[in-house]
């Protein structure tokens, strides 16, 4: 016999709910994203994060860690919903769910945030969610105030990129889908630098310490236009001929790195 209040059904109202937040309209329509495994809840309820829900696993109480995660959820007024693995799998898009999953709120910065920053990071048309989560998660770690995110990049609250962030989401301002008048708009004041594959300043010849907006471009597909219009300067990182340009997950923590050696001196 099930345990009393154990959802069998992926067709629950909740669990409907939830899983419709794969969707990037509903995301954004609802203002909520998921975020699972237990390393990333537990950073979510670290940070305070507003959770709206919460779904778990029986197998998930028999690990202290998880059983911890849960009451603590609990406590703080978070619904928590107890489903089988069959109905977790659902919800989850890994092929091995850990058995925990959350609904965060998504928080709404400014364009007027941004504008305060002092080293912001631009992302033009990344459309790789476990590079872009990365990326965040560079940002995060090297001290950047907020990432613009252009409409021409994979959503930032996607699945897959709140995997790869680590919890960079929680602590990180994101504005995602700007059209580039409103970059425009942000970077004002600041010195816009364009990473370049092959032409521009090594990183360590640029002078990071300034309000900075670094730009950062697909390898794919290059910079776009409006990129190349904004940019005031263009940064490269020294590669041997035959290597066409690095990952952007790489290159971007290569220079950004940079600028916190410089800043930190």
């Amino acid at each position: 016999m099930p345990p009393v209040g154990l959802i069998t059904s992926p067709d629950n109202a909740q669990c409907k709910a939830a899983r419709a937040l794969h969707k990037k309209r509903v995301r954004y329509q609802e203002r909520r994203y998921l975020v699972e495994g237990l390393r990333t809840v537990a950073q979510a309820l670290s940070q305070d994060m507003r959770l709206a829900a919460l779904f778990y696993t029986p197998d998930l109480t028999q690990d202290p860690h998880g059983s911890e995660l849960v009451e603590d959820a609990a406590g703080r007024g978070v619904p928590c919903h107890l489903v089988t693995p069959q109905v977790m799998a659902t919800l989850s898009d890994t092929v091995t769910p850990q058995g925990l999953l959350a609904v965060a709120e998504m928080p709404a910065p400014t364009l007027q945030a941004a504008q305060h920053a002092d080293l912001l990071l631009v992302l033009d048309d990344l459309r790789d969610p476990g590079n872009l989560g990365t990326i965040l998660r560079t940002a995060q770690a090297t001290g950047v105030d907020a990432v613009l995110l252009t409409d021409g990049c994979v959503d930032a609250y996607a699945p897959k990129v709140v995997r790869a962030g680590m919890g960079a989401h929680f602590l990180l301002p994101l504005l995602p889908d700007l059209p580039w008048d409103q970059i425009g708009e942000a970077v004002q004041g600041k010195h816009c630098v364009l990473a370049d594959p092959r032409d521009g300043v090594l990183p360590w010849e640029l002078d990071w310490r300034p309000p900075l907006a670094l730009i950062v471009s697909s390898e794919a597909h290059g910079a776009s236009a409006a990129a190349q219009a904004l940019a005031m300067q263009h940064v490269r990182l020294p590669m041997r001929a035959e290597v066409e340009s690095l990952n952007a997950a790489i290159a971007t923590a290569v220079l950004l790195f940079e600028a916190v050696r410089q800043r930190s001196a």
